[in-house]
């Protein structure tokens, strides 16, 4: 499916077509793709950063923790929900796709039909998924600001990613699908049990989401035995925890040698209205 395109040119916003190492558009944009083979559409007057996204340091950490399939049954799910909804030959995007472990996984498991890209505002995982799944196409790009045309997608999937919900409903064909993964109220509560004081719970968002119906939640639980302090610290370092932690509390995490702690997430429904 490599000669299929989805993607937008961030300059006019025309369809841009595969011309071999780039890709173009009908107003002779080009975007030369990296050796790994993702093309990097995120202009540079919609970045934030001289590297937008995850840094190097976070990207290992989840893919170091990730690759060990501690969180394979989330992956699982996620691929049995889009087996459910997208048709055969359906187009699905992975919005804030990451270092790609569900995206590559997601991908793999569609009929030949189907087709799978993914976009990340963080060059640096992007790379990293570009190099390990060559079935499914990258790009660099905002969640916010997606480098994809209207009404293209059947399904849209996005997993702890941010929600962008103009966009979202833009690319999106009338009458398909979001699938969004997020953690529930107890998601890794004896980690926060173990470092914190005073741990408190997630907030989980009432399920309400304009433009869209919502048709079912998926709950993915299960406990997970981490016995090194590397992964205890690769997990931490995925959660947003890692940002607004300080010192004694890090004391706390590095004393840890081995951990049992709960994973819950919430997989949700939803259906675009027409």
């Amino acid at each position: 499916m490599s000669e299929l395109s989805v993607w937008m040119c961030p300059v006019c916003g025309e369809l841009l077509t595969d011309s071999g190492n780039s890709l173009k558009c009908s107003k002779n944009h080009c975007f030369d793709k990296a050796r790994s083979g993702y093309v990097n559409l995120l202009p540079v007057s919609r970045k934030h950063a001289k590297l937008p996204g995850d840094n190097p340091e976070m990207v290992r950490a989840r893919r170091n923790f990730l690759e060990k399939n501690y969180y394979q049954h989330l992956q699982n799910a996620l691929c049995d929900a889009v087996k459910n909804y997208l048709p055969a030959d359906g187009i699905l995007l992975d919005a804030g796709c990451g270092e790609g472990y569900y995206t590559k996984k997601i991908s793999s498991s569609l009929p030949d039909g189907a087709f799978c890209c993914g976009v990340d505002i963080s060059k640096i995982a992007v790379d990293f998924s570009a190099r390990q799944d060559k079935r499914t196409q990258y790009a660099v790009g905002s969640v916010f600001h997606l480098p994809v045309v209207d009404s293209s997608c059947n399904m849209l999937v996005s997993v702890f990613a941010p929600y962008a919900g103009t966009e979202f409903v833009r690319v999106l064909k009338s009458k398909s699908y979001l699938i969004m993964a997020i953690p529930s109220a107890f998601h890794l509560w004896e980690l926060k049990q173990a470092v914190y004081d005073k741990p408190y719970e997630n907030q989980v968002k009432d399920y309400h989401l304009d433009d869209f119906r919502f048709l079912e939640k998926i709950n993915c639980e299960k406990r997970i035995f981490l016995d090194s302090p590397e992964d205890i610290q690769n997990l931490f370092q995925m959660t947003p925890y890692a940002y607004r932690t300080g010192a004694p509390e890090r004391e706390r995490l590095q004393a840890l040698q081995s951990f049992e702690v709960q994973t819950a997430f919430e997989i949700l429904i939803y259906q675009k209205e027409a």
